[in-house]
């Protein structure tokens, strides 16, 4: 491929990355807006949770379909899906038509986000990966540093339905990009058998996992049953997927250790990665009364680290084994989070972004490096399915953190009340509420032994990441 085309399709790929990852920063910024307008406070999570559904039920069939029908259909169906949804989503009238309108955005989401990955492999050696990778990856960052501030002018100065509409302009000139410029390198099949039982036991499995861990705070015996539901689909899923011909998920990228050890490392780091991102804020805004603008900085300083490491690792991966370079960044990580279990109200508040930036520098480095190698691990015919499953894992991991991390803290607050009102708690956490002197003494030492029993858990997670890759049988340095 001409360098000339090369450019124009990895400027498509940046501004595909960078559509989809600021979607998520910038509606955050216009959730209270849209809430307000629609009149939808009872089903706001469903803004964000709906999204993330229909994205992480689609990235295994997409990645199954890019690896039969080629890349180029599938990226353009899913970039027709995401700017549609955008598009509909700013005309919302109600709460419930929006809600339909992100799940047609995640639908589209389910493709752009894997294949990205897929197809910057498809078209640079793994010598030249690690960089593409790297400047990929500062389109993630930007998305990080302006979609806050994008967002709020938005809907200061126009309106929430902006936040929607912006995509459609960058969805369009995509389109064409990939269109006109990239060229279909993979042969399709001229014969395709879609795996219908698959996609449906992979949709319940799914389905029943993510909706579970909404309802773990609402109902444990609905979180039990759809938990139950779940685990009974995925063993079906299995049982399905052994006895066909062209697998929606083949198994046998799993039989490698070295891959399995890298889908299990990048879940398990991103369900580390939502730890700090929602609370590093609320320890520093509840304990040290910090700004909420101030305090959002410490997610900054870990999007600034993340791509500063990830330009290293293409350096890295030419001196080093993969398996030592994880858990020697794994493990100072560790020991930096591990001062969280300890300290308290007095402990100086910019050690979080220290600790946040020794976080994102790691991930940078890490999670960089679980993209590459499963994607060198396995033949070319399976490289859509492998970036599809390791891209599911980031989502999954993320979505299952989030509602173990709030089931963790309300169970420690609530173990602490002793006849307090629950609700007070809720007014204590915000730096912009007034709280006088005698209810921060009560309530500090709550809010601290909670979050300390949240990084607990992130700390577990630490521990099985170390002990997976320990296990890793490769030991050298890959070429």
């Amino acid at each position: 491929m001409k360098n000339r085309t090369r450019i124009w399709i990895m400027i498509a790929i940046f501004i595909a990355t960078f559509m989809t990852s600021v979607e998520i920063t910038i509606v955050t910024t216009a959730l209270p807006s849209i809430i307000s307008e629609l009149h939808g406070l009872a089903y706001q999570s469903w803004i964000m949770s709906t999204y993330l559904l229909t994205t992480a039920i689609t990235t295994p069939i997409y990645g199954k379909l890019a690896d039969s029908w080629g890349r180029k259909i599938v990226f353009q169906v899913g970039v027709i899906l995401f700017t549609l949804g955008s598009l509909l989503s700013g005309l919302s009238p109600s709460i419930f038509s929006l809600i339909l309108a992100r799940a047609l955005q995640g639908l589209g989401a389910g493709s752009i986000i894997p294949l990205t990955f897929t197809i910057i492999a498809d078209i640079y050696s793994f010598q030249d990966r690690a960089k593409v990778l790297a400047f990929n990856n500062t389109a993630w960052g930007l998305s990080a540093l302006l979609g806050p501030l994008l967002g709020g002018f938005l809907v200061d100065t126009l309106s929430w339905h902006w936040v929607f509409f912006v995509n459609v302009p960058l969805g369009v000139l995509i389109f064409l990009v990939i269109t006109f410029k990239y060229t279909e390198t993979l042969a399709a099949k001229t014969v395709l058998h879609i795996d219908w039982y698959g996609i449906c036991w992979l949709s319940i499995t799914l389905i029943a996992l993510l909706i579970g861990i909404q309802q773990i705070n609402i109902s444990i015996r609905s979180s039990i049953i759809l938990f139950s539901v779940s685990l009974l689909s995925f063993f079906l899923l299995i049982k399905q997927e052994k006895k066909v011909s062209d697998p929606l998920i083949p198994f046998e990228m799993f039989v490698n250790p070295t891959f399995s050890i890298q889908v299990v490392t990048s879940t398990l780091l991103s369900g580390i990665l939502i730890g700090y991102q929602i609370y590093f804020p609320i320890w520093l805004q509840s304990i040290y009364r910090v700004p909420a603008t101030i305090s959002g900085l410490v997610v900054t300083s870990s999007s600034v680290m993340w791509l500063l490491a990830s330009f290293l690792v293409g350096g890295l991966l030419r001196r080093f084994s993969p398996k030592n370079i994880i858990l020697v960044v794994v493990s100072v990580q560790f020991i930096s989070y591990l001062s969280l279990l300890f300290i308290n109200s007095s402990f100086p508040y910019w050690v979080f972004y220290l600790i946040a930036a020794i976080s994102g520098f790691g991930m940078g480095i890490v999670i960089s490096i679980n993209i590459m190698l499963s994607q060198h691990l396995v033949s070319k015919k399976l490289l859509g399915s492998a970036t599809a499953i390791i891209t599911l894992g980031r989502t999954l991991g993320q979505t299952l953190m989030i509602g173990i991390y709030g089931a963790v803290l309300n169970l420690f607050i609530r173990l602490q009340l002793h006849g307090l009102r629950f609700s007070a708690v809720n007014n204590f956490i915000s730096s912009t509420n007034k709280i006088d002197i005698h209810l921060q003494q009560i309530f500090a030492p709550i809010v601290l032994n909670s979050l300390h029993a949240v990084f607990g858990v992130v700390n577990l997670l630490f521990i099985v990441i170390l002990v997976t890759n320990m296990l890793d049988p490769n030991k050298e340095v890959i070429r």
